[in-house]
């Protein structure tokens, strides 16, 4: 079998390459006798003349799973390089497999598992490498893990929460655009030969129609081209610095998806928090960590401006009452927890709060949205009959 790999040299350069093995292992062997450390092996299958490369990725889940593993096994007393080989073994995502397998040497040759676990910055997310790290300077490293374990998995659930709430949503969309696409493609098309023969003038709204049907049949190619030089182009948008820095603005504005981005945020943002600060990290090393996991850039950017302030000796709670960021509850909350010494808990509890706040507006969203499209489509339906039953009228009076 053919596999992609991309692998680090001793002196840190990253190399790439395609390489014949009988199984990863083969590579990962090839690699080593080369002085070189995979950090990435994908296996590519050739369908006709395009390669396929199959991946699969490492989802809240998995991790959640990982840590909670871990967790239980470092508790019964185990090592950290037998319980990575038992580990390496019982784990099923291909990926994280890979990933323990190359954690396992690391570790066998004096390697801390921190910094491993640096080397798969697509499989262990930041978060969770600074908690390991801390947990191994301060000696918790089983608390660390079950720590992880429980944000892993609500995070898990918040995503779920988001991905099934928008699954209707979309569905009803796509279904709306195929009914128009259907109606304006082959139903009008019977009406044409039926108008022309008749010596009924017709409406400008009929004609309107009818000539974008006829444009639409003649031209659907040019059409399908152009829907996808606009999708790349919004892509490359959104994917690009300032196009996605005015998406996220864009998404901290809007009437509707203000309240319920600011609510996942503000979830995502009292929950790390509180796993950071309640495993031992600094406040402001959990301010800067934070700042690369928001995914919002300006929310980002704003919590790096947290950090100086709070570096100046300012209050947290202060300064996130003047960002206008969050709602009014979060720098209560904070202050709360700061004065009576519990504040990750304090958060925790916040994060769960939000957590439910997320689900009851994205409930909201789609029953806001249900009615909207089935407005527009019945908008768009109507219209369609209206301009194929005026001239119908006139025919019906002519011959009468």
């Amino acid at each position: 079998m053919e596999y992609r790999y991309k692998a680090m040299k001793a002196s840190g350069e990253m190399t790439e390459g395609v390489f014949m093995a009988d199984s990863r292992q083969g590579v990962i062997e090839m690699l080593k006798s080369n002085n070189t450390y995979p950090v990435l092996i994908e296996e590519k299958v050739k369908i006709g003349t395009q390669e396929v490369t199959f991946t699969r990725s490492v989802s809240a889940r998995d991790l959640s799973f990982f840590c909670r593993q871990l967790h239980a096994m470092l508790k019964a007393g185990s090592t950290i390089t037998k319980t990575l080989d038992i580990m390496k073994r019982q784990v099923k995502n291909k990926r994280l497999k890979v990933a323990l397998m190359e954690m396992y040497n690391d570790v066998q040759k004096g390697t801390v598992l921190s910094l491993s676990m640096k080397k798969f910055p697509r499989i262990f997310p930041e978060l969770m490498v600074y908690m390991v790290e801390s947990g191994e300077l301060s000696g918790t490293l089983e608390i660390i893990f079950l720590r992880l374990s429980v944000y892993f998995e609500k995070e898990g659930k918040l995503k779920s929460k988001i991905r099934s709430a928008m699954v209707y949503p979309i569905i009803l969309l796509v279904m709306s655009l195929l009914v128009v696409a259907f109606l304006v493609t082959f139903i009008l098309p019977t009406f044409v030969k039926m108008f022309e023969r008749s010596t009924v003038e017709l409406p400008g709204l009929t004609k309107a129609l009818l000539g974008l049907s006829e444009f639409a049949r003649h031209n659907g190619i040019a059409l399908f081209l152009v829907t996808i030089a606009l999708l790349l182009i919004g892509y490359q948008y959104i994917h690009s610095e300032k196009g996605r820095r005015n998406i996220d603005r864009l998404k901290l504005r809007l009437p509707v998806l203000k309240d319920l981005n600011t609510k996942i945020i503000t979830a995502r943002f009292t929950r790390n928090l509180s796993t950071m600060l309640a495993s031992g990290v600094p406040m402001l090393t959990a301010l800067k960590n934070l700042s690369d996991i928001i995914s919002n850039k300006i929310v980002s950017e704003a919590i790096l401006g947290f950090r100086d302030e709070v570096q100046k000796g300012n209050e947290l709670h202060l300064v996130v009452r003047e960002s206008h960021l969050f709602p009014p509850m979060v720098d209560g909350m904070i202050e709360i927890g700061k004065e009576s010494g519990t504040l990750d808990d304090i958060l925790d509890k916040t994060a769960d709060y939000y957590d439910d706040e997320v689900e009851n507006a994205l409930q909201r969203m789609v029953a806001m949205f249900e009615p909207m499209m089935i407005l527009i489509l019945a908008f768009i339906v109507g219209f369609i009959v209206i301009a194929m039953a005026l001239p119908m009228f006139d025919m019906f009076k002519t011959i009468s």
